[in-house]
């Protein structure tokens, strides 16, 4: 067998840096202008959507290895036949307290409608990623969107740099506003309460893949986890940019609270058409994630998905990113791998993964990074 890699390792290691732009968000900055095959245009709005699916048989359990009944075991099979067919899906029921998720969306409103310099006060570095920045690149093109990113687990352990022949191994931190006194508070409530759902989820997907309910908790032990506040303002000319490019999540699930203003467009695995996911009250939209996609041998697969913006209104939208311990080993699953299955991923290192994976997408370098360009073809 022989690592096939479209794009090798050391060209991504050797990216240089886009010079930042001057441009305000009031103005069109020319660095967001999309060329025209990448610009937001034939998006289904109606018809079949992703599936929504009610979690009310396990809202309240803690956690299902104890009883894996038959409402569970149907519950799983919904998720694992979106999982297979969409690569997203929209859950209530889900447990998580309505008064969190509407205090995280009160403190997304009232960072970003600080002034730019207080927001730049906590600023994201280049190998401590957390914190504000507004110049995130999806295929070459800069994002019509504002940015506070914070880790679930604050202090987390990750590689120093993406370098892979770099061991040295730090904290990372989560810079907070000083004047914000309920942000911090807010941010740490809700990234728990998101948690308790996500492993509630991961029971499932587990499940739905022939595996003990508990198969994968352990991998997140020391989560390198991290949630992501969007803010996309009105843009004056919204068919040429984009808020969020066509990307993938480096996460297994990302988990994302959205609200009644639309935006996100998923790109339909049947036919390869973008199609509007529309706002459910009080729901979460779930999707997987690279890491997923090894682990399963391609059986789930991360599926490309985007945001839009408009000239009239603002858009918030609350992602988390769960990711396993920088530590750990990721390869397809032993159980899912035999002769007829052999492994379609080498070994890899998460920490390095996704320390790469953040570090890409705030350069401009002519190329954008998949899962699959680096799969063991045979």
């Amino acid at each position: 067998m022989q690592l096939y890699i479209h794009m090798p390792w050391h060209q991504c290691l050797t990216i240089q840096s886009h010079k930042p732009s001057t441009y305000t968000m009031g103005e069109v900055n020319p660095s967001c202008i999309l060329s025209e095959e990448h610009r937001p245009k034939h998006v289904i709005t109606e018809g079949e959507g992703i599936p929504l699916i009610d979690l009310s048989p396990i809202t309240n359990r803690e956690g299902l290895s104890a009883d894996p009944n038959k409402a569970v075991e149907d519950l799983a099979a919904k998720i694992g036949e979106a999982c297979r067919t969409w690569g997203f899906f929209t859950v209530i029921n889900h447990g998580v307290p309505l008064g969190i998720r509407r205090r995280i969306m009160e403190v997304a409103r009232e960072f970003f409608a600080l002034p730019v310099e207080e927001k730049k006060k906590v600023s994201r570095e280049d190998h401590n990623t957390a914190g504000f920045h507004n110049d995130e690149h999806s295929k070459d093109f800069k994002d019509w969107k504002e940015v506070y990113d914070f880790y679930v687990n604050d202090g987390m352990l990750m590689p120093a740099s993406h370098e892979l022949d770099d061991p040295e191994i730090v904290p990372w931190f989560t810079p907070w506003p000083e004047n914000l006194p309920k942000f911090r508070e807010t941010c740490a409530e809700y990234g728990r309460a998101c948690e308790k759902l996500f492993f509630n989820l991961l029971e499932l997907v587990s499940l739905s893949l022939g595996l003990p309910p508990k198969r994968l908790h352990g991998y997140f032990e020391n989560q390198a986890s991290f949630a992501r506040l969007n803010y996309y303002p009105p843009c004056p000319k919204p068919e040429l940019v984009l808020g969020t490019g066509g990307h993938k999540d480096p996460s297994a699930l990302t988990v994302l609270a959205q609200e009644d203003v639309e935006g996100l467009d998923v790109l339909r695995k049947s036919d390869g058409a973008w199609v509007r996911v529309k706002p459910v009250p009080d729901s979460f939209v779930i999707n997987v994630g690279d890491v997923l996609q090894v682990w399963s041998n391609d059986l789930y697969e991360s599926v490309e998905h985007r945001a839009e913006v408009n000239a009239e209104t603002e858009r918030y939208s609350i992602p988390i990113f769960f990711h396993p311990s920088h530590d750990v080993t990721m390869k397809p699953l032993d159980e899912l791998v035999d002769e007829q299955s052999p492994a379609k991923y080498p070994e890899y290192k998460a920490g390095k993964w996704l320390n790469l994976r953040m570090y890409n997408n705030y350069k401009k370098h002519g190329f954008y990074m998949r899962m699959t360009d680096y799969k063991v073809a045979a």
